[in-house]
């Protein structure tokens, strides 16, 4: 006979050991349910990717708020950008609130802080004007009215993958901005997208030559004959790479890229480390004359500023030649720029930032009489509001980013950019990672993303008591320097 106190235990254990088996199938059940929920949802590229696991990305960023203070680095430590730097991107790209709460947690003396001088009556929004088009290339049979002064950087077919220059494209429509197409060709995916387009003609010549590699005069004029081609970018080095050509590994270079780009399917693509047929001031600005007379359309060069000496060299042989023979633009890349794959001892220790390159650039252009017939596009880590009104500031008409809109995308800065691995889909041709990136809904916030960006440059604008970004002036910022205080950049910068 079982006594009284073993049958309740009994019971109890029964009971127990029910509710536990119905937690856990219920468990099981809405594990389930939220895998297929995470699989088939198109907002979160972790979710779809990483179905139900990818859940915990997002509560760790969550209860990080709460205990970063404890085991976490600061919302300003990380680098090559910090958690508050893409914290921004995403919150625009979603197009959630963008506002924070308590006080800055940026430090104030580091030097190379920008510091934006607000005046005492800021411009009301009543007097505020909206950013006209600007014209690219006067002396070209099609000049370019570009309508944005925030555009999308140079990122090759190839270092991306489809989905993300299909998004790209797609969501540079809606903005009504330009894409560069990086060094890796024009692809049908650029086109499909609808936006304005620079082809960049890279060293190799990627999707621009012929069949010994040279530059081809039918390839220009068959590129040039699609209205959504604007302008043509000869690219001369690059921020993380300047002195090396275009690193896109053998197992990205799938028969897609190879038929665009000309080359063998499976072999790794490397680019020359310059064009070879330009070695000198001169035969820079004859392939700048060529390609536009073939082309009828806009033509810069992408470089970044290491040695200044050569700039006056430059800026007499344009007028000793006829201000006709200029080019339309230049792209002016920092030596803290982004790349798929560099060796690090130039993406660390080569060329010079922006903050100095910039004004250099902008001086020797005034003070040989060619500031109005050059426009300055300046890129290398404009992914924030403050980066590119300090752009704006030092004499730039444009800015574009790669690695904010790549953020928009949805980017973690997983840093697998350079390997065929990206969980986010943006950097690898894995049909399976591709799959957690779904066009349409990343081109919506690619929109925001670059919406935001430009109202709150205006904001800061505002700020400074002028109506609109491209009225901003060396006067309107100040910068930290290394004794801990700020010196406006007029002070610092002054025109020549």
């Amino acid at each position: 006979m079982i006594d009284p106190i073993s049958s309740f235990a009994i019971n109890f254990i029964a009971i127990l050991g029910g509710i536990l088996l119905f937690i856990f199938i219920a468990g099981l059940i809405a594990a389930l349910i939220i895998y297929q929920i995470d699989k088939h949802q198109t907002q979160q590229t972790i979710r779809r990717n990483y179905p139900l696991f990818g859940r915990f990305r997002y509560l760790f960023e969550h209860i990080g708020e709460f205990f970063r203070q404890y085991f976490f680095a600061q919302d300003r430590e990380e680098m090559p950008f910090n958690r508050a730097q893409r914290s921004w991107c995403y919150r625009a790209a979603k197009d959630v609130d963008n506002t924070i709460a308590f006080g800055s947690s940026r430090d104030l003396r580091i030097p190379g802080t920008y510091f934006f001088l607000n005046c005492p009556f800021p411009t009301l929004k009543e007097d505020a004007v909206k950013t006209q088009p600007f014209r690219i290339g006067p002396h070209c049979r099609q000049p370019y009215d570009a309508k944005s002064f925030f555009n999308v950087s140079g990122m090759s077919y190839g270092a991306l993958s489809k989905p993300a220059v299909l998004a790209l494209a797609n969501g540079a429509r809606e903005a009504g901005c330009w894409m560069n197409t990086g060094e890796g060709g024009l692809s049908p995916y650029h086109l499909e997208g609808g936006c304005d387009i620079v082809c960049q003609v890279g060293t190799a010549k990627y999707g621009l030559r012929d069949e010994q590699g040279r530059l081809s005069d039918d390839q220009l004029r068959e590129k040039a004959a699609y209205d959504q081609v604007k302008m043509f970018e000869i690219k001369l080095s690059q921020g993380a790479k300047p002195g090396k050509g275009g690193m896109l590994p053998a197992e990205k270079v799938c028969s897609d890229i190879a038929r665009i780009r000309g080359i063998p399917e499976g072999e790794a693509s490397i680019s020359p480390n310059r064009h070879p047929e330009i070695g000198s001031i001169d035969d820079l600005l004859d392939m700048i004359v060529h390609i536009r007379e073939v082309t009828g359309k806009p033509v810069g060069f992408k470089m970044v500023i290491g040695s200044t000496d050569w700039l006056d060299d430059f800026c007499e042989a344009i007028i000793s030649r006829g201000i006709e023979h200029a080019p339309d633009f230049i792209t002016l890349d920092s030596s803290d720029g982004g790349t798929g794959a560099a060796p690090m001892p130039l993406m660390d220790s080569v060329g010079l930032p922006l903050r100095e390159s910039l004004p250099a650039l902008v001086n020797k252009l005034i003070m040989h009489d060619l500031r109005d017939r050059i426009r300055i596009v300046a890129s290398g880590k404009c992914i924030n509001p403050t980066d590119v009104a300090a752009a704006l500031c030092l004499g730039a008409d444009f800015c574009v980013s790669a690695r904010g809109f790549m953020f928009a995308l949805g980017c973690i800065q997983a840093l697998q950019c350079n390997k065929n691995t990206c969980p986010t889909g943006i950097t690898t041709h894995d049909k399976d990672l591709q799959r957690g990136l779904v066009p349409e809904d990343k081109a919506v916030r690619v929109m925001n993303y670059h919406n935001h960006l430009v109202n709150e440059v205006a904001m800061i604008a505002h700020s400074c008591g002028v109506s609109e970004p491209r009225k901003l002036k060396r006067k309107h910022a100040a910068i930290v320097i290394d004794s801990g205080r700020s010196v406006p950049l007029d002070i610092l910068y002054p025109e020549m």
